[in-house]
């Protein structure tokens, strides 16, 4: 490289300034940078044969060109033209020779618009990186730089983008950096293409899970909120504790019952042959008060647990009207198949018939119910009742044959 007393001191003036004052935002356009672009510059202006005096205000311009970023991120080059002045004047650095300086850090101003053949060499030397294996690496350092300092934020879709955009109009303009570089750029441009499919394709993977996962939370959220759930809770508890109360009521029942067969089968085989002989007189009253009340117990046990059926036939005019409850086998028991099914079908699609028809399934539930229990206890009072008078009586009979 052409070394220079000038151009060394540049150097340690650019690594001072970049260590002292640069930003830890900024993470690509740093010295290692700087001195990449010096390098690639010097080596292309060596293979385009730029006389010695070009050389050095060329790599004056590549030591200064990024320097600006110490200063401020926007229009960067304006403060490195300013830097580079500034200081080449205290150096008594030839001014039409600064102002070429100057001249060629204007060509790096992005897009690139090179006016001259030093314009083209700064030119390609500051993107050689794309033409190089280093593209992706050198290509992440940016974005987050950009991120960091712009505040912009870029999905990975949309830089990927972006990247194989600025490499399908970039072109090298020299005819060294063109024959070194163009070749891996290309294969650089294949890839950025190939992680632009694969970026799509995962976000769309990606959206497709997202959207079933939205739409499975919304399902399973409109299910736990929707009223209905709480409504169907309420009437299936309530239907099974009136069907487990009438079972019982029938337990209960038939308990009532057996233990009256069993009096009366007692009673007409021990005190009923007894009662011809002249001096079991006495016990005729109790006897047949007892065998009474057993037998109405028997009759009202009877009664609370004897089914009711009804017609079994309806009408679709009553289905039209709402009239008929087809949840109750009594109601339907008599129709065809189709006409049921039709009626069902009916129904379920009417959302208000259907919670009505439950509401009658549990209202005349409920007034089955009460029969049930009201016999029921009308049997189990005349039952303890009788027990009580007829003991009594057959006690009294006893008496008044001994005192007789």
């Amino acid at each position: 490289m052409l070394d220079t007393k000038l151009l060394s001191e540049v150097k340690s003036f650019v690594f001072e300034s970049f260590k002292k004052e640069l930003s830890s935002q900024i993470v690509y356009h740093t010295f290692k940078h700087t001195e990449e672009v010096v390098n690639a510059a010097y080596e292309i202006g060596q293979a385009e044969n730029i006389s010695e005096n070009d050389l050095e205000i060329l790599l004056l311009a590549a030591w200064f060109h990024d320097i600006g970023f110490i200063k401020s991120f926007e229009n960067h080059e304006e403060s490195s033209k300013d830097i580079a002045t500034k200081y080449l004047i205290e150096k008594d650095f030839n001014a039409a020779k600064i102002a070429e300086v100057c001249k060629i850090i204007d060509a790096t101003k992005m897009p690139q618009n090179p006016k001259s053949k030093l314009d083209n060499i700064i030119c390609d030397a500051d993107l050689y990186h794309i033409g190089t294996e280093s593209f992706r690496e050198k290509s992440n350092l940016i974005r987050s730089e950009w991120e960091s300092c712009s505040g912009e934020i870029f999905t990975d879709i949309e830089w990927i983008e972006q990247n194989e955009d600025f490499i399908s109009n970039h072109a090298y303009f020299t005819n060294y950096a063109f024959d070194k570089l163009q070749h891996q750029k290309t294969q650089n441009w294949l890839k950025t293409k190939k992680d632009l499919r694969k970026a799509i394709s995962k976000k769309e993977e990606a959206d497709s899970k997202s959207k079933l996962k939205k739409a499975d939370l919304k399902r399973k959220k409109e299910k736990a909120e929707r009223p209905e759930r709480g409504i169907e809770t309420m009437y299936r508890v309530t239907l099974r504790n009136h069907i487990k109360l009438s079972d019982i009521a029938d337990t209960k029942a038939n308990i009532l019952l057996s233990v009256s067969a069993i009096i009366l089968s007692i009673a007409l085989s021990t005190l009923f042959p007894k009662l011809d002989k002249p001096d079991n007189y006495y016990l005729i009253y109790p006897t047949l008060f007892f065998i009474i009340i057993t037998v109405i117990t028997m009759i009202f046990s009877i009664l609370s647990t004897r089914p009711k059926v009804t017609s079994g036939k309806f009408t679709k005019d009553d289905i039209a009207k709402k009239k008929v409850n087809l949840l109750f086998f009594g109601n339907f028991n008599k129709m065809p198949l189709k006409d049921f099914q039709d009626g069902m079908q009916e129904m379920m699609n009417d959302r208000d018939y259907l919670y009505k028809s439950l509401m009658k399934d549990l209202y005349f539930l409920g007034i089955v119910l009460e029969k049930k229990y009201r016999l029921l206890r009308i049997a189990y009072n005349i039952f303890m009742i009788g027990i009580i008078v007829s003991v009594i009586a057959f006690i009294v009979a006893f008496e008044y044959m001994k005192n007789g």
